[in-house]
């Protein structure tokens, strides 16, 4: 491991946590991370650092090494969630009524910029390119993908993330080869019928009852239709139907959400549950709109990417900080920037019971261990500079 990278972040740990707590207190919706993106674009002038602003946020900084060589890209996401903040008793809780950042996008921010500084104090070592993207709208499964789409891959090789995680004890690095995050979709279904007054029921078609069949009977495409050893889950969060109780609704809506590790089951469930909403809607005489909307890719971390980041873990931190979890079913957008290029997607343990960092994601109490972020912000930096410096992919 590069000590210089190590006596940096340790030097400037305190920084680092100052860091976070700014983009704590100050977090901002997706789409909508304009102060951030100055914040980070302003730091990066007083570094003479190279930078691209996005659209409509996010920005885009690249060091490029002494030595020619491939090219990384570091990722970091920096938008908040729409919660009202219960940390009252942290001087650093947000002070942006009605947001909050529940999921450590501002760890991840901060440790990415951390990182960004420890490999500009080493840019004579580097072989190659390091490149830096500051994400918005991961929160809304749209960040990626706009990023992508402004030409942020062109030229990369290797592309490497984190997640800091309140599941995992302070400094574990999770990162195993294979499916780590299941791709998340939305699914809108519209059932319609032909409403009336309750006491003539024969003289409607009740989509009320419609919705409620569907509802009942398309779990059953997981049991039946995908295969056992493929997971998949279906879930309709939301039902909305009828004006007035005496009333047969003539409309029902349901919403959900589906998650998947591959792209064949996810499509063998689009199909059926598709089929289920016309062959219901057509024996109670009615019609559906179906909807189904891809959102994330799944994060599938590749062989070779993986086992660097548990390398570099055992090197930087010691072998009792590598951890080896299950797959979550919870979704990422880092899936997207993976879809063609090979890297990997990490987690790092922020859970510490006595500092009350033990809430879960998107909880109105989340907060993180910041012991954690020197691990997270060494990671990033370390990662780089072994994957520049190796030749086996």
């Amino acid at each position: 491991m590069n000590t210089l990278i190590k006596n940096y972040i340790l030097e400037h740990e305190n920084d680092l946590i100052e860091t976070r707590r700014y983009f704590h207190q100050h977090p901002e919706l997706s789409f909508e991370e304009f102060e951030t993106t100055k914040y980070i674009a302003d730091q990066l002038d007083k570094l003479d650092v190279n930078y691209r602003l996005m659209e409509p946020t996010g920005v885009l900084a690249e060091i490029v090494g002494a030595k020619p060589g491939k090219t990384v890209l570091l990722r970091a996401d920096m938008d908040a969630l729409s919660i009202e903040e219960l940390n009252d008793h942290l001087d650093y809780c947000s002070i942006n009524s009605g947001k909050m950042h529940a999921c450590g996008h501002d760890a991840h921010t901060s440790m990415l910029l951390t990182a960004l500084k420890a490999l500009l104090s080493v840019q004579e070592q580097i072989k190659g390119t390091v490149r830096f993207i500051f994400q918005p709208a991961e929160e809304i499964a749209s960040g990626a993908k706009k990023m992508v789409e402004q030409g942020i891959l062109e030229g990369v090789d290797n592309v490497f993330g984190i997640h800091i995680w309140t599941v995992n004890e302070t400094g574990l690095v999770a990162c195993d080869p294979g499916p780590s995050f299941a791709s998340a979709d939305i699914f809108k279904v519209h059932f319609k019928g032909k409403g009336g007054h309750a006491a003539q029921p024969h003289m409607t078609h009740d989509a009320v009852v419609m919705a409620a069949e569907y509802v009942n009977n398309v779990q059953s495409i997981v049991s039946r239709s995908v295969d056992p050893l493929s997971p998949a889950v279906l879930t309709i969060g939301k039902f909305e139907s009828g004006d007035r109780f005496n009333i047969i609704a003539e409309n029902a809506f349901l919403e959900g959400t589906v998650r998947t590790f591959n792209n064949e089951t996810r499509s063998i469930v689009e199909k059926q549950m598709k089929h289920f909403a016309e062959q219901v809607a057509a024996m109670y005489h009615g019609t559906v709109d179906f909807e189904y909307i891809y959102m994330t890719e799944a994060v599938d971390n590749h062989e070779g990417s993986a086992k660097l980041v548990q390398e570099v873990t055992e090197k930087a931190f010691g072998k009792e900080f590598i951890y080896h979890d299950a797959p979550t079913m919870g979704a990422e957008d880092f899936g997207y920037y993976m879809k063609e290029i090979p890297g990997a997607f990490a987690t790092v343990g922020c859970r510490n019971t006595i500092k009350e960092t033990d809430f879960p994601h998107h909880h109105a109490r989340f907060n993180v261990d910041e012991e954690a972020l020197k691990y997270g912000a060494e990671l990033y930096a370390q990662y780089a500079l072994s994957y520049l410096e190796q030749d086996k992919f």
